[in-house]
């Protein structure tokens, strides 16, 4: 992989760049729809491609690994060939998933014991074993196995799991060196900075980080809860120290005023359910704010969904006919709701890419912000 900064805002650290792996170029800033089983949820490969159009969506190892299973998907050839999708996949290790199991797991030096939410049966994941999971699902960026913290987080806990996520970080880095790649193309290799929400270990764990040398970088551990201000004194901790001429991927963020304003702290990468997720609970997110379409003042409000027309649902269906979709609980409904959203996510990092170029970022994030934070 390579990545080439192309330009950076006067009066943030906001900057635009491009990636460039064996299955594309990434243009960064970036939202990664989550695919999360090999799908983005209700949404088919060539909707995503041609009206959402990412240079890159996400997997999700945990999920791959139980269905349909590691075996299965190297008989396809990889993910790209399972689920026909030739541009960019991202998988994350599972040390999320792992981590909000809560009940379910044993976390130990050796890596983690727990039961699958599906059958119960036991599983270990280990640093491992999990990079040799993500050579056999074949994506193009793969990520470090750690453990993500809860919040709040006790400070001894927080730095003994920092501690054990280096540990294994090592561990992967030595594993990889000695397991060639399953496909004709090559894997990039990102680490994962833990801390919890104390500066002190945040600065220590993205020193340690920084001086693995990976093509890449992620920040992890935040986005479970924790308010939005201490999320970026963490972010903004961290992109200070992560080097500048490196991805930097904040993992599981969020809404789309955090990722204006993570993108403002230096920040390239992102990936949520929110919009997917939102959407199927009848939440939209257009650049003036967000629309619950359950709300009784929609059901006769005849005027497109969003005049913007990002996506081509945004102008082919009313806002009544979309709110009683979701009343008559139609799966249509859902599916349009989750191109809306995912097409307007991918449209405001596209437009912050635009305006850091133009240089112009700082006013037009500040202008977004307070129109996002509207409820319609």
């Amino acid at each position: 992989m390579t990545f080439t900064l192309e330009a950076k805002d006067a009066q943030s650290s906001a900057r635009a760049g491009t990636m460039t792996t064996d299955h594309g170029v990434i243009e960064t800033p970036i939202f990664m729809p989550v695919g999360t089983v090999g799908t983005v949820k209700g949404v088919h490969q060539r909707e995503l491609k041609e009206e959402i159009n990412p240079d890159i969506i996400l997997g999700n190892t945990y999920h791959l690994y139980l269905r349909p299973g590691i075996q299965t998907i190297e008989k396809a050839g990889g993910l790209h060939k399972f689920m026909n999708w030739d541009r960019n996949i991202l998988t994350d290790s599972g040390g999320y998933q792992v981590y909000s199991l809560s009940g379910r797991r044993k976390i130990k030096e050796e890596g983690v014991k727990f039961k699958s939410h599906i059958d119960g049966s036991y599983h270990v994941f280990t640093p491992e074993n999990v990079m040799e999971i993500q050579r056999s699902i074949g994506a193009d960026i793969i990520m470090a196995f750690d453990e993500c913290t809860p919040y709040p987080c006790d400070y001894n806990y927080a730095k003994r799991s920092m501690h054990m996520t280096h540990r294994w970080l090592n561990r992967c880095i030595n594993h990889l060196e000695k397991t060639p790649f399953k496909y004709d193309y090559s894997q990039t290799f990102f680490p994962i900075v833990q801390g919890s929400t104390y500066k002190d270990l945040r600065r220590q764990s993205a020193e340690y980080i920084a001086n693995a040398g990976a093509e890449g970088n992620a920040i992890g551990g935040l986005s479970v809860g924790e308010p939005a201000e201490e999320l970026y004194a963490m972010t903004e901790i961290v992109t200070e120290i992560l080097p500048e001429d490196k991805p930097r991927y904040l993992m599981g963020v969020g809404t789309p005023i955090n990722i204006l304003e993570n993108i403002a702290l230096g920040v390239d990468m992102f990936d949520c359910v929110m919009p997917t997720r939102n959407a199927r609970n009848g939440m939209l997110f257009t650049a003036y704010g967000s629309i619950n379409i359950k709300n009784l003042k929609w059901k006769d409000d005849f005027s497109p969904i969003d005049d913007m027309a990002i996506t081509w649902v945004d102008t082919e269906y009313s806002k009544a006919y979309l709110r009683h979709l979701f009343h008559a609980n139609e799966l249509l409904g859902k599916q349009i709701a989750t191109i809306h959203n995912l097409g307007f996510y991918l449209w405001l990092t596209r437009e912050a890419r635009k305006h850091i170029i133009a240089g112009d970022f700082r006013d037009w994030k500040d202008k977004m912000v307070k129109q996002m934070n509207n409820r319609l």
